[in-house]
């Protein structure tokens, strides 16, 4: 009887094994990402519009930060690049579905939304400043004058301005917008005092409407690190993409390109 047993336990033990090995040679055998986009000949971007990371020209066409990016990593793999626009606050679901291949969209990289997706290293830091409306926060300096309960904040939906007012200016009520634009134009019509978004926007924004605008803060007033969002699983595109990433910062292409958008006005000729 305790042979008839063991010989029972000795075949369980072995299947589960065999079926264990099966599954790891499954996943070894699982095709990457990376394979993949060289066999189809094109990487499909996630992005969405920030100025001045990603942004129609005068002709239509798409330019800013993200875009010479992407553009840059298309070319160093060798294939053409699809940007994919796609609303922000659904951006992550469209990634996990399948719509695109990697998002490349200055995404600041949160615990929160790395429970859902993998994070490359940081390309980027950005941080969070204000536009403010001149009238409606005349005199107001610091984040204590905007973080009142008589004061409306807005910020665009599902990005790291909102968590950003909502941390930081529990006590203002909160606005929050599909896009930026919207928050902007609100702005624009003194229908709240400020607008928190991802430097350098509201500077750029201020200096566009200087008769009725300002930035309030003389220093951004978060700091966060922007990453590649890309499905969990595929370690061999996180290993490629952290490599071309770090590749990237030595050879000083994301340092130029950033100066270039950043902290330079050479660009606006091309969309005003």
């Amino acid at each position: 009887m305790k042979k008839n047993l063991f010989a029972v336990l000795l075949v369980l033990i072995i299947s589960a094994g065999i079926c264990h090995a099966g599954d790891m040679g499954k996943q070894l055998a699982k095709e990457s990402m990376i394979e993949r986009i060289q066999k189809q000949g094109v990487i499909r971007v996630g992005m969405s519009t920030f100025v001045p990371w990603a942004m129609k020209d005068k002709k239509g066409e798409l330019i800013g930060f993200e875009i010479d990016v992407a553009r840059k990593l298309a070319e160093d793999m060798g294939v053409k690049v699809e940007f994919v626009p796609t609303n922000w606050s659904g951006i992550i679901p469209a990634l996990l579905t399948g719509k695109f291949d990697v998002i490349i969209g200055g995404m600041g990289i949160t615990p929160q939304r790395n429970l859902k997706v993998n994070f490359t290293i940081p390309y980027d830091y950005s941080g969070m400043s204000m536009v403010a409306h001149q009238k409606k926060a005349a005199g107001f300096s610091g984040i204590a004058d905007f973080n009142k309960t008589d004061v409306v904040i807005a910020a665009r939906m599902g990005t790291t301005a909102e968590m950003a007012a909502k941390k930081y200016m529990p006590k203002a009520s909160l606005r929050v917008f599909e896009n930026e634009s919207q928050a902007l134009q609100e702005l624009n019509l003194g229908r709240v005092h400020a607008v928190v978004a991802s430097a350098p926007m509201p500077v750029f924004h201020a200096l566009k409407y200087p008769e009725k605008l300002f930035v309030p803060l003389s220093e951004n007033f978060t700091k966060e690190p922007i990453g590649f969002a890309v499905p969990k699983g595929d370690y061999d595109a996180l290993n490629f993409f952290n490599n071309w990433i770090t590749n990237m910062h030595a050879q000083g292409f994301l340092k130029e390109t950033k100066a270039y958008w950043f902290e330079s006005n050479k660009w606006e000729s091309l969309v005003q």
